[in-house]
């Protein structure tokens, strides 16, 4: 088993606008029964998800909660002065889960990774995390890191399975966290999943939650605001799809990023 257990599904909190919203729905997330929660320097909403977490009846300790060192933040120095400005941002002494956000920008594995390991060894991180990671840097990280890597969070969905590295999760036994599961909604218009929602009367969107959750080493984090959509993914976990519906899933056969910037690795 991995390094830890993390709580499926995880609640993602990244959106360009409106942030303070993350109060409300982290703490509505955490009482209709979210136990994980993913944020990241760069969403600039730790304050307000920290907030969330607080003043949930929910205790600290009972909350798996992530986030994600920026690029511009990856030299040694900076990822420490960084990570503590997330704790105080997030108003807790430690993180469940701290990742690369993207190996770019000021990424080095030996400084990078060095500085994670410290931060682990203080305790003021319980693991570390890789994220947008190809499968040669995640060998690279393996070799420079003496902790063992908990988790490796990149977009996956029908639409972009990821065979490779969830491969590579399953036989290095961590997680893959997948984020955008549902491809911003473009999964909603894939008629293989449209059909096998209609079977089991669900929507397209707990067909696509339901696959992931069939994967080994798989932990979905969907993005949601409201209580109904948050208890639909809850919900959707409990979808039990038939093998003739995962095959059809997994036939699917496309490779569509909704997220692919210029500096992604794979761009390199």
């Amino acid at each position: 088993m991995p390094p830890a257990t993390l709580p499926v599904p995880g609640l993602g909190t990244y959106s360009d606008a409106n942030r303070e919203q993350w109060v409300e729905t982290v703490r509505t997330a955490l009482d209709v029964g979210y136990r994980h929660v993913d944020t990241a320097q760069g969403y600039d909403n730790e304050q307000y998800v920290g907030e969330g977490i607080a003043t949930s009846s929910v205790d600290r300790e009972d909350v798996f909660l992530a986030t994600k060192v920026d690029p511009d933040n990856l030299a040694r120095k900076d990822v420490r002065t960084s990570t503590t400005a997330s704790l105080d941002r997030l108003g807790t002494e430690y993180l469940d889960l701290l990742y690369v956000h993207w190996p770019t920008h000021t990424y080095e594995a030996s400084e990078t990774l060095a500085a994670l390991e410290q931060l682990h060894d203080d305790g003021a991180i319980r693991n570390i995390g890789l994220s947008n990671f190809t499968p040669a840097l995640l060998d690279e990280a393996r070799e420079v890191l003496d902790v063992p890597i908990t988790a490796h969070q990149v977009e996956c969905h029908p639409l972009l399975q990821q065979d490779r590295l969830r491969e590579d999760a399953r036989e290095h036994d961590h997680w893959l966290v997948a984020y955008s599961p549902l491809a911003q909604g473009e999964v909603f218009e894939e008629p293989k999943i449209q059909e096998i929602a209609d079977k089991h009367g669900v929507s397209p969107a707990a067909v696509s939650l339901a696959w992931l959750d069939t994967k080994e080493n798989v932990v979905p984090i969907p993005k949601a605001s409201s209580r109904e959509h948050l208890e639909a993914n809850l919900a959707a976990l409990k979808v039990s799809l038939d093998p003739e519906d995962v095959a059809a899933i997994d036939a699917i056969g496309r490779e569509h990023r909704v997220i692919d910037p210029d500096f992604a690795p794979w761009n390199q």
